[in-house]
């Protein structure tokens, strides 16, 4: 089995060549939605973006799960990766596909079950009611080739290896907006064609991964009694991914419950904070990237022992995303009409939707900091910390500042999309003084052994 061991060479130049495939997959994987929006809101009408956005506010809620607990199994790679015991990595690999299975079962089962609830539950409005369910009823289908998908991105990034996933991710791109132009363009199949093209794309991904892990060997299982599944080792990985998943989920059911509070303003309101969350989406993944590759940075170089490496590779990580927050702050704040103008050119549109954005360009100031130090403490296998604080900063602060602001007259996007900033710096708070706590219960620990 290959190995791309990050505990080796200098710090920076081996977390870069790490991160920016990461980052280039992230933003290939993010293409996908932005496409999507982008065909859709020259081809379609207002109902099919609306459709769009708000669906993909629910697949994004499961991604963000799927994710989050892949990470259990990132991490767990990682830490063998680190400690040179190899052979530990094909039954990680085993018990993540079985317990991804199960999950993605579940959930297919309970959104086909109840998509009409999860209609109303979304606000949606009455003119892109029937857009939304088309989109959600197809991804639900393709839900075993979304978690799919991120499973192999949590394998290869365990393993040290990064541009595998972006390979695969950038030729299923190209069949996305292949796709895309067909059914949308050609056939006016609006958000039902974008759905379609998504889940195709993922499909393709997901097939290129396994065709490569076939041709380096990777899952070689030399034992002849190889167990379907191993109990302790699905408890491990779920130990370690699920406070991750559980974070992620309810962060992404913040910014649902946000698209759920604007909804009830009209197809305007509901639209522009849809193009607003994808085109933030973009921009903030720099910061994801890199909290991504830190928790395998850290999760190596601790299981080698060299914390202080894994240190400084945090304080790159934070310096690198924090000078790309500036500059993106300053293109968000004082020029968002032209980002937003990409997507769409109807001037209502833009400027409802440049209010919300001008809200939201603060928290891409403050957002490299939480990430960075989630992926840093994530590698360092305090998942169950990462999970407290990203919970209190949107079920305590993020959802109802939001509604508290939704009810302050006149209504504007600018005073609803402040919540989003405020929640950040609550979490730096939590995570300043948690950092406090255990540098100073270090500290007592060393005075205790040397005395």
């Amino acid at each position: 089995m290959q190995k791309n061991s990050l505990t080796e060479g200098n710090i920076g130049l081996s977390l870069i060549k790490f991160t920016l495939p990461i980052l280039f997959a992230l933003l290939l994987q993010t293409a996908y939605g932005m496409i999507d929006l982008l065909v859709v809101g020259n081809f379609g009408i207002v109902a099919d973006v609306s459709g769009v956005s708000t669906g993909s506010q629910l697949m994004l809620l499961l991604t963000s799960i799927c994710t989050g607990l892949a990470m259990g199994t990132t991490i767990s790679i990682g830490r063998a990766v680190g400690l040179g015991q190899t052979q530990d990595i094909p039954p990680v690999i085993r018990n993540t596909i079985v317990i991804f299975t199960v999950f993605a079962i579940i959930c297919m089962a309970g959104i086909l079950l109840f998509i009409d609830n999860i209609i109303i539950w979304l606000n949606t409005p009455i003119d892109a009611i029937t857009q939304t369910k088309n989109y959600i009823f197809v991804c639900t289908l393709g839900i075993p080739m979304i978690f799919a998908f991120n499973i192999m991105g949590s394998i290869f990034r365990g393993l040290g290896d990064s541009k595998t996933p972006l390979i695969a991710v950038g030729i299923a791109c190209i069949c996305n907006i292949t796709l895309d132009l067909i059914l949308i363009a050609g056939f006016d199949m609006g958000a039902t064609g974008a759905a379609i093209a998504t889940v195709s794309a993922q499909t393709i991904s997901v097939i290129i991964c396994i065709i490569m892990i076939r041709a380096k060997q990777m899952l070689q299982f030399t034992s002849d009694k190889m167990e379907l599944y191993d109990l302790e080792q699905i408890k491990e990985i779920i130990r370690l991914g699920l406070p991750i998943a559980l974070q992620s989920g309810l962060v992404s059911v913040s910014f649902l419950c946000i698209t759920v509070i604007v909804n009830q303003f009209g197809l305007i309101f509901s639209a522009s904070v849809g193009l607003v969350e994808k085109l933030t989406g973009i921009i903030l993944l720099v910061p994801i990237a890199f909290m991504n590759s830190l928790a395998v940075f850290v999760s190596q170089n601790n299981a080698d022992n060299q914390p202080e490496r894994s240190k400084k590779g945090l304080m790159i990580a934070l310096i690198s995303s924090f000078i790309f927050g500036i500059i993106m702050f300053y293109i968000s704040f004082f020029h968002g009409q032209l980002l937003i103008r990409f997507f769409n050119d109807d001037a209502t549109l833009i400027s409802s939707a440049i209010l919300y954005l001008k809200a939201y360009s603060f928290d891409i100031l403050l957002v490299p900091i939480v990430f960075c130090l989630s992926g840093y403490y994530s590698g360092c296998e305090k998942t169950l910390f990462v999970m407290m604080q990203g919970l209190f900063g949107a079920i305590a602060i993020r959802i109802p500042v939001t509604y508290m602001f939704s009810l302050v007259e006149p209504v504007s996007l600018f005073k609803i999309g402040l919540a989003i900033p405020i929640s950040s710096i609550v979490q730096i708070c939590i995570f300043g003084l948690y950092y406090m706590y255990t540098n100073r219960a270090q500290l007592k620990a060393i005075k205790y052994l040397t005395h």
